[in-house]
């Protein structure tokens, strides 16, 4: 992962866009830690608790606790595109309409599906504001490789989300 020279890239680029907020992939909080004191009002999306084994959370408290005395807003939820489709697909094997659009978007990578998803999440929070641009941070695995400005929209108007830029994305993934 090359993540620091991508968070550098983001941070360039929304201080040249004028877009105040970022909202970044953390399911252990090592990448949001990065962006402490950026300047940016920053949103860290993480894994949902389970998502690797029952009833476990992959963020230590400690590091929850941290980001957020630094002022990052912490969003656990249940993945947009995973949800009552992900059962289904486990269950009965099947393919349903959210794995079609997951995979859609993998066609530019991994990243860019995980900006897309946790934008629309940190919308249907009420921690950005739909319309209005943000850029968002996301990757494979650990750490980030995709950076992205996104017109973020509630889930229903899924849609209707606009990825106005790809700052950064690997050419290989």
């Amino acid at each position: 992962m090359n993540t620091d020279s991508v968070i550098e890239a983001a941070l360039k680029r929304a201080k040249e866009l004028g877009i105040n907020k970022i909202v970044v992939a953390s399911s252990t909080g090592a990448t949001a830690e990065k962006l402490m004191d950026c300047g940016l009002d920053v949103v860290c999306v993480t894994h949902q608790i389970g998502f690797q084994r029952p009833g476990e959370d992959e963020m230590a408290q400690g590091m929850r606790e941290k980001l957020q005395n630094k002022g990052i807003t912490l969003l656990t939820t249940t993945h947009f595109m995973a949800g009552i489709d992900r059962a289904l697909r486990m269950q009965f094997q099947g393919v349903y309409p959210s794995e079609i659009v997951s995979t859609t978007l993998r066609m530019f990578g991994q990243g860019p599906k995980v900006c897309v998803e946790i934008c629309i999440m940190a919308c249907d929070a009420g921690l950005v504001e739909p319309g209005k641009d943000v850029v968002a941070l996301g990757g494979s695995g650990s750490g980030a490789d995709t950076a992205l400005v996104i017109t973020p929209v509630h889930s229903q108007d899924f849609f209707k989300t606009k990825i106005r830029e790809i700052i950064v994305k690997p050419r290989d993934f």
